[in-house]
């Protein structure tokens, strides 16, 4: 068995992709997951699941488009992926709300990087399935776009952290 954690990518931000978390609950325990916890209202949750990683993103996939009606992209990580991409930030001296983990399905592309734009004070650094950036000025009047983030799913610090912290309860 191993303990996951699945990040929804646009729920309940902005007005769009209502979800509430005791329907995320319900459905992660109709698909067989155990030990079901969410974790605020933006799309976390943290199971335990004998599936592949694989297995559980296209369950859970699956579940949310019958849910929502159309697609709602999904981000899937083990306990020990999660605390290595805690563990990985470059910006630990910078405020954990400040600083965020934007989740990408893979490799962030070689050229991510250089296809960034808007990019002001904000410090960016490439990780395993991640990338890294620190909002200085706080991310509310940021212009800062990165292409490779598209389909990715962002959270700050403090939400990995306690995820993290769930994930190997």
């Amino acid at each position: 068995m191993t303990t996951y954690i699945a990040l929804l990518r646009a729920v309940n931000v902005g007005g769009t992709g209502k979800l509430p978390m005791a329907e995320l609950r319900a459905m992660c325990e109709s698909l067989g997951f155990t030990k079901v916890r969410t974790y605020i209202a933006s799309g976390n949750v943290v199971f335990v699941s004998k599936l592949s990683e694989k297995s559980v993103k296209a369950k859970l996939e699956g579940a949310l488009e019958a849910y929502a009606g159309k697609p709602v992209g999904v981000l899937v990580r083990t306990g020990a992926e999660l605390a290595a991409v805690l563990d990985a930030n470059p910006f630990k001296s910078a405020a954990p709300n400040r600083t965020v983990a934007i989740f990408l399905d893979g490799a962030p592309p070689a050229d991510t990087l250089s296809k960034v734009s808007g990019q002001q004070t904000e410090e960016i650094a490439l990780g395993t399935r991640e990338i890294y950036v620190h909002y200085a000025n706080g991310i509310a009047n940021s212009k800062l776009k990165i292409q490779a983030a598209a389909n990715g799913t962002a959270r700050n610090m403090n939400t990995v952290a306690t995820l993290a912290e769930w994930a190997a309860e």
